[in-house]
C-alpha cells in the first residue's frame, strides 16, 4: 500500500484532498484577486478561463476566455475549455454554482480568507499544486513584512473607529465578520457598526451608533464613489472623509501584499497630515 507523503497533500477552504498536479494544468478562475494571484505565480500560460469581472492584469487577460460573471458562469462554456482546476471562492461565488461545476471539473479549488494572514495558506496550496513553491514562498515574506508594517503602523497610533462605505443610496457598510474589515483593523481601523451580521448592512445618517465613528471612508468600489462625493459624505457624517482605493483593502491573494502597504501608509499620513493641521 501507498503511503501518502504529507507534503503532498494540500486541504482547501472546503476541506477538500488536494496533490501537486503533475500535467499540464489548464485553469479556470471565478475570482478576480486570485486570477490576479495565479498570474503572479507565473501561471499565465495556464490560465484558460476567467470572469468578467478578473481585470488584472490587464494586458496579459485580454486574451484569456471569459466565462461570465462570478454570481453567473456560463457553464457550456465553461465546460468547453476542457479545464483541470476552477478556483472558487465561498463568498464570491453560488454554492450551487460550484457543485454544478464539480460535477464536470477534476478539481475544484475552494477559498475563503477572511483576514489578511489567511493569504499565506492560499500562497502555499497554488504554490504546492501548481509546482510554483518558490514563488509562492516569495509572496510568503512579502506578506509577511507587509503584515509587520501594518501591524507595527496601527500600534504606533491610536485605534481609530471608521465608516467604511460601499455604496450610496442605499448606504451601506461593511461589518466585522468582512475581509475588508480584517484588513483595517490590521492598521488599527476598527469599523462600525458593531457585530458581524449583516455581512454589508446599510445604515441612516441618524443611526446612533454613528455617534462613535471618527473617519469615513469613500471605497473605490463596488461603488465608484469619487471626489465630488467626499464634500457630501463629510457634511452627512459631520465627520473628515476620504476616497480609499477598493482594491487594495477588499482584494486577497498576491494583492493583499501592496494593499497592506498602502494602509500603511495612508494611515500614517493621514495620521500626520492632521497633527500638523493641529
Amino acid at each position: 500500500m501507498m503511503i501518502e507523503n504529507p507534503e503532498d497533500v494540500l486541504v482547501d477552504a472546503a476541506g477538500q484532498r488536494h496533490a501537486p498536479f503533475s500535467g499540464d494544468a489548464r485553469i479556470v478562475s471565478l475570482v478576480p484577486s486570485l486570477t490576479e494571484l495565479v498570474c503572479d505565480l507565473g501561471l499565465t500560460p495556464n490560465l484558460v478561463g476567467r470572469t468578467g469581472f478578473c481585470v488584472h492584469p490587464r494586458a496579459v487577460l485580454k486574451g484569456v476566455t471569459k466565462v461570465g460573471g462570478t454570481k453567473d458562469v456560463n457553464l457550456e462554456r465553461l465546460r468547453a475549455l476542457e479545464a483541470s482546476h476552477v478556483i472558487v471562492n465561498i463568498d464570491e461565488n453560488r454554492k450551487e454554482c460550484v457543485e454544478e461545476i464539480a460535477r464536470f471539473i477534476p478539481h475544484v479549488i475552494v477559498t475563503h480568507p477572511c483576514a489578511p494572514e489567511d493569504n499565506l495558506a492560499v500562497y502555499r496550496l497554488f504554490g504546492a499544486l501548481f509546482g510554483r513553491r518558490d514563488a509562492a514562498a516569495d509572496l510568503v515574506a512579502g506578506l509577511e513584512a507587509a503584515l509587520a508594517e501594518a501591524r507595527a503602523t496601527g500600534a504606533s497610533l491610536p485605534p481609530e473607529k471608521v465608516l467604511y462605505l460601499i455604496w450610496r443610496e442605499p448606504w451601506m457598510s461593511v461589518a466585522r465578520s468582512t475581509y475588508i474589515s480584517a484588513t483595517l483593523a490590521t492598521v488599527g481601523w476598527e469599523t462600525w457598526p458593531e457585530g458581524g451580521e449583516p455581512r454589508y448592512p446599510a445604515f441612516e445618517w441618524n443611526a446612533p451608533w454613528l455617534a462613535g465613528v471618527e473617519r469615513v471612508f469613500l471605497s473605490s468600489e463596488p461603488y465608484r464613489f469619487q471626489t465630488r462625493h467626499v464634500a457630501e459624505v463629510a457634511a452627512l457624517a459631520a465627520r473628515p472623509a476620504a476616497l480609499i482605493d477598493g482594491e487594495m483593502a477588499s482584494w486577497y491573494g498576491s494583492r493583499a501584499v501592496e494593499g497592506l502597504r498602502y494602509l500603511a501608509r495612508l494611515r500614517r499620513q493621514l495620521a500626520g497630515r492632521e497633527c500638523q493641521a493641529e
